[in-house]
């Protein structure tokens, strides 16, 4: 039987959470659940239902995993609890600098009911964590270094959405190539964070807003530009759909470590067409898990870490043994 499956938002990452549900023969979307209107929701799951948020009240919606699609600067943190206490869920928490005080909250309600709450659950944290890991636990004389992009981040974007007087906005991460260059050949360097990316700002304003006060909140918020060479650049609506509709992103993380006199580089690269349906497969996959695991009578809070590459398959072990190994 096809394990059920929720989503809640119907953004961009909620319709790349969708588009990876159909993809996958082992899971059913049952719902799609929105802060809005539901009439005013048009999926693209034929005989699915649009239903209001409020339905998921009192967890007595039929489902084996819900998947959170809200932002990570003031959704999920009150979200993931929430809905911990209720069901299985998945999110895809990006602040890195406030996982582990998300990670208990999501811990503490996961546990007293029984569910699994896997969070920050994605490319980056998420994949890339994983291959962070990894590579550190092979090379303990080592230093992982990460990029981003060029590419359009989500959360920082929408971050800047809700500024006040701020209508739209496009954000993009930027490696700087000196310093990628550096790393890729093998070199160690102790870079800040300013040094290694810089962040591309396109904004909308409404009418009347005031662009400096915009520009300076944008520039001085903290975890997300403060640390940046950043650009602010007031563009048309009209500009930014034109210029600036596509998400794509990506990037690297490289590990250069030594075993003795030997150097050795390893190297996880995404080049993604787009982000959401990308981070979307990962959060459907990421589902598979979470369902798995909960039969087995696992609950808590939980990260990419802590889960198996054989849960997030939808093979047998005896195909991934034969196909993969």
């Amino acid at each position: 039987m096809a394990m059920k499956i929720g989503i809640l938002g119907y953004g961009n990452l909620g319709r790349g959470v969708e588009k990876a549900v159909a993809a996958n023969s082992d899971q059913e979307l049952v719902a799609v659940y929105t802060r809005r209107d539901p009439a005013g929701v048009q999926i693209k799951t034929p005989g699915v239902k649009v239903l209001s948020a409020d339905a998921l009240e009192g967890g007595k919606e039929d489902l084996d995993v819900l998947i959170l699609c809200g932002g990570s600067a003031t959704d999920l943190p009150e979200m993931t609890p929430k809905y911990a206490a209720l069901y299985n869920v998945v999110d895809s928490f990006d602040t890195h600098a406030r996982i582990p005080e998300h990670f208990a909250a999501v811990d503490a309600a996961a546990k007293k009911s029984g569910h699994i709450g896997l969070i920050s659950c994605g490319w980056d944290p998420g994949m890339f964590s994983v291959n962070r890991l990894y590579a550190a636990s092979i090379l303990p004389e080592g230093e992982a270094y990460t990029f981003w992009g060029r590419g359009v981040s989500q959360g920082h974007s929408d971050a800047i959405r809700r500024i006040e007087g701020v209508q739209d906005a496009r954000q993009y991460t930027v490696p700087v190539p000196e310093a990628l260059e550096r790393v890729r050949s093998g070199e160690r360097p102790e870079l800040t964070t300013r040094e290694k990316h810089t962040r591309e700002c396109y904004v909308v304003a409404k009418e009347g807003a005031d662009l400096k006060k915009i520009e300076e909140e944008i520039k001085t918020m903290p975890n997300y530009f403060a640390d940046y060479d950043t650009t602010v650049t007031f563009i048309t609506q009209e500009e930014l759909d034109r210029d600036h509709k596509g998400l794509p992103h990506g990037g690297s993380v490289i590990y250069t470590g030594s075993t003795g006199e030997n150097r050795h580089v390893v190297e996880y690269r995404l080049t993604l067409d787009s982000n959401p349906e990308f981070t979307g497969s990962v959060l459907a996959a990421a589902a598979r898990a979470v369902s798995r695991l909960n039969k087995e009578g696992v609950n808590g809070a939980k990260t990419m870490f802590d889960i198996a590459p054989a849960y997030l398959s939808p093979m047998s072990g005896e195909e991934i043994r034969a196909h993969m190994l």
